[in-house]
């Protein structure tokens, strides 16, 4: 049994962490780099029809004449940027001069650009850039501070020298709508967060959480780290489970986007499969031990009948006999009662063996047996003693009485007729009778039954004799 369920617990626990490991595996390399792929891919999708629109607006003839005529009529300029807004729905678009450093917007003059405001930081951060646009990911001003994603385009005149920067604005609900719809079908956990590794976005049900990963358990020890790399495959502990994150740079936002799922979700179907092959190990453990346990008290049994019973005549043999006997005789000193001994041997039997052959006299010696156990109660204990000699052990029974008992044994035989190969045999037994006397041993008890048998052989055979 314990080799049983230690194999089968060892099989299951070796295959249960075989495919831990490979579902692990799975999720960092695999499962977690393409979910965030297929986000980068979808932030890509949504940002190029704007990419497209700023670009657009930055080449447009109407909007270089107006800034070169000298931005004389604001209403054309808000009446261009409210049409841009409308036809590519926009949050938000708009123009800001480098000449007069004023912020047009769809509604009206909103501003004038200050190199000292760090609200206008990134118009000078265009301004000076080498690319021809940015993406950015700002507040806005004209939508109440809403987060939103700008792209920021370049403008230049026909000779080439820079004029302003032009562009449309998305909100990020965009982005967040696809990090719920990601989140719900994948059940994995996306986010982004800045160069900080402070949270900017991530899916609804979150939002008013801790937004700094350093003061996320488990993700605090390996922040820097995340950090300094930019993209990478990480395993932490957090609330009891074990956390897989995969992180990537995403430069069009200047964010890092994080894909994270818990081990115990990804390794419930194969925790099932680890129950139910314990539960199948124990249910055929079980069914082996309840096999083995029958077959085991089978032979058991056997080895016993064996050990303690004549293979010829069916009879109890002398190792039976000696166990038997000894619990007689402690009941007898508890309880004290009659106790009788019958021996009885078979007359001239080596004749038989000599005349028939030994297949004959086996025979004989399971019909005697037959003969004197047909006579006995249950009580009794009938052994085969020796070669043709048995022994009856009757328990309660005075002297007289086991007498009478040896004489019926006597005359049934002598009136029994035996077949040897369809010859008839005529045999006989002499048998003698003691009762068992208070303090002797059993050597001295069986002793006067064999000194009485004697006295029946030396009498002529075939006789009853009996010693007080």
């Amino acid at each position: 049994s314990i080799l049983l369920s230690v194999g089968f617990l060892a099989t299951s626990l070796a295959s249960y962490y075989v495919s831990k490991s490979a579902i692990r595996t799975g999720i960092v390399e695999n499962e977690l780099p393409i979910t965030a792929d297929n986000v980068y891919s979808e932030i890509q999708k949504d940002l190029i029809p704007p990419v497209l629109v700023s670009s657009m607006m930055a080449t447009d003839t109407f909007l270089r004449d107006w800034v070169i005529r000298g931005e004389r009529d604001v209403r054309e300029i808000t009446r261009y940027l409210a049409t841009i807004q409308k036809r590519f729905n926009a949050v938000t678009s708009f123009f800001v001069s480098d000449r007069s450093r004023i912020y047009y917007h769809a509604d009206g003059i909103l501003k004038e650009v200050s190199e000292a405001a760090w609200r206008d930081a990134w118009y000078f951060r265009v301004r000076d850039m080498d690319k021809p646009y940015e993406i950015n990911v700002d507040i806005d001003l004209a939508n109440e501070d809403a987060m939103t994603i700008f792209i920021n385009y370049r403008v230049y005149d026909y000779d080439g020298r820079f004029i302003g920067a032009t562009g449309v604005g998305l909100t990020v609900e965009a982005v967040r709508r696809m990090v719920n719809t990601y989140q719900g079908r994948y059940q994995r956990r996306i986010f982004f967060m800045d160069r900080n590794g402070r949270v900017v976005l991530r899916a609804d049900h979150e939002q008013g959480a801790e937004t700094d990963i350093r003061k996320f358990e488990g993700l605090s020890d390996i922040a820097d780290r995340i950090l300094q790399e930019r993209s990478g495959s990480y395993i932490y502990e957090s609330g009891g489970d074990t956390r897989l994150l995969n992180v990537r740079f995403i430069d069009e936002l200047n964010w890092y986007l994080c894909v994270e799922k818990k081990e115990t979700d990804a390794i419930a179907g194969i925790r099932k499969i680890l129950i139910l092959n314990l539960l199948i190990c124990a249910a055929i453990t079980a069914v082996i031990l309840f096999a083995s346990s029958l077959i085991i008290n089978r032979f058991q049994t056997r080895v016993e009948a064996m050990a303690t019973t004549d293979k010829l005549t069916g009879l109890y043999n002398r190792q039976a006999f000696d166990i038997l006997i000894s619990r007689l005789l402690i009941e007898q000193k508890r309880k004290p009662e009659p106790l009788s001994a019958v021996l009885f041997d078979i007359d001239d039997f080596k004749g038989v063996n000599d005349t028939y052959g030994h297949l004959a006299g086996d025979g004989v010696l399971s019909e005697i047996a037959r003969v004197a156990r047909a006579r006995l109660r249950g009580a009794d204990i009938l052994c085969r003693w020796g070669g043709e000699e048995f022994l009856a052990i009757l328990p309660g029974c005075v002297l007289a009485d086991a007498a009478r008992l040896a004489e019926e044994i006597r005359a049934a035989v002598a009136a029994w007729t035996f077949a040897a190969d369809g010859r008839p045999i005529r045999l006989t037994v002499s048998t003698g009778a003691a009762e068992f006397r208070p303090g002797e041993t059993i050597d001295q008890f069986l002793g006067r039954a064999d000194e009485a048998l004697y006295a029946s052989k030396n009498t002529g055979k075939n006789r009853t004799s009996a010693l007080a």
